[in-house]
């Protein structure tokens, strides 16, 4: 028999990542959350204002290390931001590559919704670094390539280690890394 209120916060957590990484932020409802808890959706209101909410809170972890390494890159300058964005985006999507998983196919348009939108400027700052030369558009196009790259195959490899995966990852990165004068 289905329980009337989930046990915690964090049951619910737990089945909407299941159910965003099933079907997807968009392809996801409350109800179809509340059905993997086995309690109604009003009971998920309770805990959370709506789906929005259940994101942020799965997501906050990985935004807070992001807006760490927005802070780090800013107080850089030239190959040096270019160093700290490229390893510290590897980092934060080998730590986070089930997060980021869940996102997958739906980040531009989740950067859309207002708990996102400062991600967004990050975003922009981050190929800034990655790129090293932002006025040339064949080293934004590297960054944002390289970017988009990492962040699916973090979510394709994820039988891999994170060491053998971040080494690979950095690899790659250097080599498609346009070096900063």
């Amino acid at each position: 028999m289905a329980r009337m209120v989930p046990e915690t916060h964090d049951e619910i957590l737990v089945a909407a990542a299941r159910r965003f990484a099933a079907t997807g932020y968009r392809g996801t409802s409350l109800q179809d959350i509340a059905r993997e808890v086995g309690c109604s959706k009003a009971a998920v209101l309770y805990h959370f204002a709506n789906k929005e909410a259940i994101l942020t809170e799965l997501m906050a972890p990985a935004i807070g290390v992001l807006q760490a390494l927005d802070e780090r890159i800013r107080a850089q300058r030239g190959a040096a931001a270019q160093q700290v964005a490229a390893e510290g985006f590897v980092d934060l999507a080998v730590r986070f590559r089930r997060e980021i998983a869940l996102l997958r196919g739906e980040f531009p348009e989740l950067l859309q919704q207002p708990a996102f939108a400062h991600i967004q400027r990050i975003s922009e700052r981050l190929v800034d670094a990655l790129a090293g030369h932002p006025q040339r558009p064949s080293a934004r196009i590297t960054a944002l390539v390289l970017l988009a790259g990492i962040s699916e195959t973090c979510g394709e490899f994820a039988d891999v280690g994170d060491e053998e995966l971040r080494d690979a990852l950095l690899a790659l990165a250097r080599r498609a890394l346009e070096p900063v004068d």
